[in-house]
């Protein structure tokens, strides 16, 4: 990783860190995230997208053991499957830990997550320290912005930074499947 790509990714962080919102390329669109137990910021992230709490949130990280302190492993079997798939554009719907907080969850039992295989994704987990919010960064029921200049375009509420990048290769948004089933929600 380049000492400039470092830099921004260490500022994307700090601001996280502090309750801001940020967008950041994914492998298909661009994504709204902020730290996932600041309530505030997710307030904050939900107001800018206009999306409804209860419809709950994606967590992406650079590994699944930053995933660990929001959700239950499943049995081994199901675990395999979930983690062969990973890094890369599947989301899972997994059980949520009685700590997670329902900001994250809306009005489900379970948390969608994710371990990206998008480079600046990843590194902006990886710099964080943990796993972060991850929803595209749209108006609810819009198409996703897929550049930084569409976010600035398309959202009337401006996040509180943008990591410039390219989204990688994926032509749409991650699948997305029932961890305790295998069965598939969302192509």
């Amino acid at each position: 990783m380049s000492l400039p790509v470092f830099h921004r990714l260490r500022l994307a962080a700090h601001l996280m860190h502090r309750g801001g919102v940020m967008a950041y390329p994914t492998e298909a669109v661009y994504g709204l995230g902020c730290d996932p137990w600041n309530g505030e910021a997710v307030a904050r992230l939900l107001a800018i997208k206009r999306r409804d709490v209860a419809k709950g949130l994606i967590l992406i990280a650079a590994d699944a053991a930053q995933l660990a302190p929001f959700v239950e492993e499943l049995p081994a079997v199901r675990m395999a499957e979930i983690r062969a798939s990973w890094p890369g554009p599947h989301t899972w719907l997994l059980p949520a830990r009685a700590t997670t907080p329902r900001w994250l969850t809306g009005r489900f039992d379970t948390l969608a997550v994710r371990v990206t295989a998008h480079s600046l994704a990843a590194g902006l987990c990886h710099v964080y320290g943990g796993a972060i919010v991850s929803t595209s960064a749209n108006l609810a029921e819009r198409p996703p912005a897929r550049t930084a200049l569409q976010v600035r375009l398309r959202l009337a509420d401006q996040p509180d930074g943008i990591l410039a990048g390219r989204c990688e290769g994926a032509g749409r948004p991650s699948s997305i499947r029932d961890g305790r089933t295998g069965r598939l929600l969302r192509a």
